[in-house]
Order: C-alpha cells, then structure tokens, then sequence
C-alpha cells in the first residue's frame, strides 16, 4: 500500500512536474493537491492492510518443496526425469520398502529429479498418496531428498510427486 506524501515531498514533486509537458496529442493529468491542502484536509481513514497470504504449508515435515525455477524445468521436461516409480497395486510395506530401494538406486546414478505415482486413491485420499511424503521425510533418506512437489497433471497430478535428489558427493 502507498503511503501519502508529506508536504515537502509534495513540493518537490509540484516542481518535477512542472517541468514536464505531455506528448502531442496527449491529455495533462490533473496536478496532485498542493502541500497547503492535504495539510488542512482531515485525515481521511485508512482502510486496514489487506491479510497476507499463508506461505503455502511445506509438503510433510522433514524436506521442503522443490524450489519453484526446478519444479518448472521439471514439469516442463527441461530436467529430465529418467526414472520412474509406480506404486498403484502396492501395499504400504511393499510401496516403502520399492520406494526406498528405488530412491537409493536413482541417486546411486546421478539422477537428480525422478517421479513417483502414487495414485490418488479411491476418494481422492490414498493412503499411498498420504503416506509416501512422511516416507520420504525419513532421516535415512534426507542425504538424498532434496525436496517433493505434486507434479504436473501430464505427469500424473495429484497422484505423482516429483523428488529433488541431492547431487551425490564426489568421493
């Protein structure tokens, strides 16, 4: 929100404005109120600031979301994604112990972004799709989880997270 100008801002700007003229053709803008005028105006009441919006909750607890420039080149295939993980037909035990093993498998080769499908469920709220962030989020994996976001609806939407990995260290 602007704030108003104080009198000797208003002023400087009277005399700025002055010394401009408007293109031919053009029409002259009113000139702002001179200092004299505001000052003997009663304060007009400002309206409250408009509420902030919430930063957008982290995905689960552990890892953030991937930062917005690398999910764009994610999404748009700009990173390649050149692994790909579907859980649908899983249960929990197998989904965890596939995405694990896949994880670890995809870092080991330098992958740096791939895809999980989840699904989304039978309602919208699958378990697979629940759980495979907090999965993620576990301690073992953060040296290989740089971050998760819902991926594009083309790559899967609401049932797909892409995972940031970690740049493997050289040793």
């Amino acid at each position: 929100m602007k704030r108003p100008l104080k009198p000797e801002e208003l002023k400087v700007w009277s005399v700025v404005a002055g010394t401009v003229h408007p293109l031919p053709g053009r029409v002259v803008a009113a000139p702002p109120p001179s200092a004299e005028a505001i000052a003997t105006e009663t304060p007009a009441r400002i309206p409250p600031p408009a509420p902030l919006r919430p930063k957008p909750p982290r995905v689960r607890g552990g890892v953030d979301e991937i930062e917005p420039n690398r999910h764009h080149r994610i999404a748009r295939e700009r990173d390649p994604i050149p692994a790909r993980l579907d859980l649908h037909g899983y249960d929990q035990d197998r989904a965890r112990a596939a995405l694990e093993g896949f994880l670890r498998r995809a870092w080991d080769d330098g992958y740096r972004a791939v895809l999980v499908i989840t699904g989304k469920g039978v309602q919208g709220d699958g378990i697979l799709r629940r759980r495979a962030p907090e999965w993620l989020a576990a301690p073992h994996l953060a040296p290989m989880v740089a971050g998760i976001s819902e991926a594009h609806r083309r790559h899967g939407g609401a049932g797909a997270l892409y995972v940031a990995l970690k740049r493997k260290p050289r040793g």
